[in-house]
């Protein structure tokens, strides 16, 4: 069985997702290739992902990967988190795993309708799965009206919307609204609509939405879901492996016998890392040579330390400092493929390190120049992250 290091692990991570000197790019859409999609649930992360990867563009540049030039779109896919795909891979994300979250955000949505309908009289409880179905027929058909909407327009436009719903009944935290929001996540499950430029600057989330013609003009091509998961893994693993299957499972969030008939049609052989063992595809065996040093200052929510499940060959016992409770990364400081502190963005805008291991003066200057790069980046955008971690929350205290 063939061995692969951790140091070797790590070579390919710095070359692979663009974190070397040789590697970074200012082509948006290859960063986001590269590691296969980009964490979106903070609008920030995408944004600062990129910045770490690049070379002189700025956030303009992913504006208008986005919503100009629109070869990036932004969906709910694996896990039921947000990600921001290059378009060509969309197909993929829908069939393998968008679809199945359609079905099942829908059906969540009747049963809290159900139970939390404040209007008991409501027609649509007789059916409240066909009611919500075609509540999202209405939006649809508003939004087509429109062309491009916030979701308070279409509230406005389509009465249905309105329908209030107590989302936890009996709770003093519970507050009854619309329920125009589960049905737009719904309709973007389904790949009927898309979330489209936000109001405010770069970290905003008050996103309008549009049908999803508008990024893809004939649609979302259909595709069979085995394919599109076999599909996927074999990009993972361009991008992630070797890893152990439990890795593969995590990312996706699918089941291990979903797992198991994904890989089933690729070519993978496996390794031994470190006494545990892994996969990697068979033609991605030859030893990758280690990278210049490098140093990196990654975002909160990266698509990097957010690839596996098992981090301790990069992270080492950094994860009390830089995770939060629920599993959610924040800023991590890199070097030469390995997690050595954490950084933050200070109120007046300062870029703070925290170095959490003597990782020396070289590390220590090149990591400078990074934060250097990333306050630029930044300018008078000031962004807290979405989930706070106990180093982050240090640093700008």
């Amino acid at each position: 069985m063939r061995s692969i290091s951790a140091a070797e692990r790590r070579a390919r991570l710095g070359r692979r997702h663009r974190l070397t000197a040789m590697s970074r790019t200012d082509d948006v859409l290859d960063i986001a290739r590269s590691l296969v999609v980009l964490h979106a649930t903070d609008p920030a992360t995408v944004f600062l992902s990129v910045a770490a990867r690049s070379l002189e563009i700025g956030p303009a540049a992913v504006e208008r990967a986005l919503y100009d030039d629109r070869t990036l779109l932004r969906m709910l896919a694996m896990r039921r988190t947000m990600f921001v795909a290059p378009t060509d891979l969309v197909p993929v994300l829908q069939a393998s795993t968008a679809d199945a979250l359609a079905v099942k955000q829908r059906a969540t949505y009747a049963r809290l309708i159900e139970r939390g309908l404040v209007d008991r009289d409501h027609p649509g409880l007789a059916d409240v799965l066909a009611w919500f179905t075609g509540v999202e027929e209405a939006a649809h058909r508003a939004l087509l009206a429109r062309g491009e909407a916030t979701g308070a327009q279409l509230g406005a436009d389509e009465p249905l919307l309105r329908t209030r719903v107590d989302p936890a009944p009996g709770k003093s935290y519970s507050k009854p609204g619309g329920v125009t929001t589960w049905v737009l996540v719904v309709l973007g499950c389904a790949g009927r609509i898309v979330r489209g430029r936000p109001g405010g600057s770069w970290i905003s989330s008050q996103y309008r939405w549009a049908p999803v013609e508008a990024w893809l003009p004939d649609g979302i091509a259909p595709m069979p879901a085995d394919e599109a998961r076999t599909a996927l893994v074999e990009r993972w693993l361009r991008a992630f492996g070797p890893a152990p299957v439990a890795d593969v499972k995590w990312w996706t969030g699918w089941t291990a016998a979903q797992v198991a008939k994904a890989l089933a049609p690729l070519d993978t052989t496996e390794v031994d890392l470190g006494g545990t063992t892994g996969i990697v595809l068979t033609g991605d065996l030859e030893p990758v040579e280690a990278p210049e040093p490098w140093a990196a200052l990654l975002p909160a929510l990266d698509p990097t330390p957010m690839g596996w499940q098992e981090r301790d060959w990069f992270l080492g016992e950094h994860r009390p400092a830089l995770f939060d409770r629920n599993g959610n990364v924040g800023p991590t400081l890199w070097w030469d493929g390995r997690v050595v502190g954490g950084w933050a963005q200070r109120p007046d805008g300062e870029i703070v390190l925290r170095f959490l291991e003597d990782a020396g003066a070289e590390a220590h200057a090149a990591a400078e120049r990074e934060a250097g790069r990333i306050a630029a980046w930044y300018g008078d955008v000031r962004a807290v992250p979405r989930f706070r971690t106990p180093l982050e929350r240090e640093l700008t205290a």
